[in-house]
């Protein structure tokens, strides 16, 4: 993959361009503002980028608005998005738009090597990777009428592994069940949620995403 990181401490940045670069990556750049990437991505635009939601100069939201930018002007560039904490407005916004290419995940999970880079695969293929502490809040935290009191247990894990950016049949791995009852589950929720999804399951993973961030 050819990819450009944004990330503000240095530290951090360095290691993931070793980390890329020993998995056969190829880095384009690696620069610690908002306004550097957008400059980088418009020169040379990569496979994915990986950027921190908070840089300078105010460490509030510059990333977040870059990704959003750059997903406005390069919707085939997948971006991948890090945050300090699980920040509701923030994946809100993220996921307002197509989430095809668009991934979230909490800064602790980088060290998780192989779920970052599964997440970073995800995402530079056109697919949808979020942290699953990012779901289980929003999945906890909305304020509809109980919405999900409809749905079984199974239903609400099938749902939490479909908000991640699973497959039905990575679902059906991580579950122990059939690709069939995955589908099944499915259309149970999205029945029960009164959801219609497009095709693709990062369609449907918006949809949801959409419903609870509301």
């Amino acid at each position: 993959m050819r990819v450009i990181l944004a990330e503000d401490s240095t530290l951090l940045r360095e290691g993931l361009v070793r980390l890329l670069a020993e998995e056969g990556h190829q880095v384009l750049a690696a620069v610690g503002n908002a306004e550097l990437l957008l400059k980088a991505v418009t020169e040379d635009p990569p496979d994915v980028v990986v950027a921190d939601v908070r840089m300078p100069p105010t460490h509030t939201d510059e990333g977040l608005r870059a990704a959003l930018e750059i997903r406005r002007r390069l919707p085939s560039v997948g971006v991948l998005v890090l945050s300090q904490y699980v920040e509701k407005r923030y994946a809100t916004e993220l996921l307002t738009g197509e989430s095809e290419g668009v991934g979230y995940l909490l800064k602790d999970r980088v060290v998780q090597v192989d779920e970052f880079l599964d997440a970073l695969e995800r995402v530079a293929g056109g697919r949808a990777a979020f942290d699953p502490e990012v779901v289980r809040q929003l999945l906890g935290g909305t304020t509809h009428t109980d919405p999900l009191a409809r749905l079984t247990a199974r239903e609400r894990a099938v749902l939490a592994e479909m908000a991640q950016g699973h497959t039905n049949a990575a679902i059906a791995r991580r579950l122990h069940i059939s690709q069939s009852a995955v589908e099944k589950h499915t259309n149970a929720i999205f029945d029960k949620l009164g959801l219609t999804g497009g095709e693709g399951y990062s369609r449907r993973v918006l949809a949801v995403l959409r419903y609870l961030g509301s």
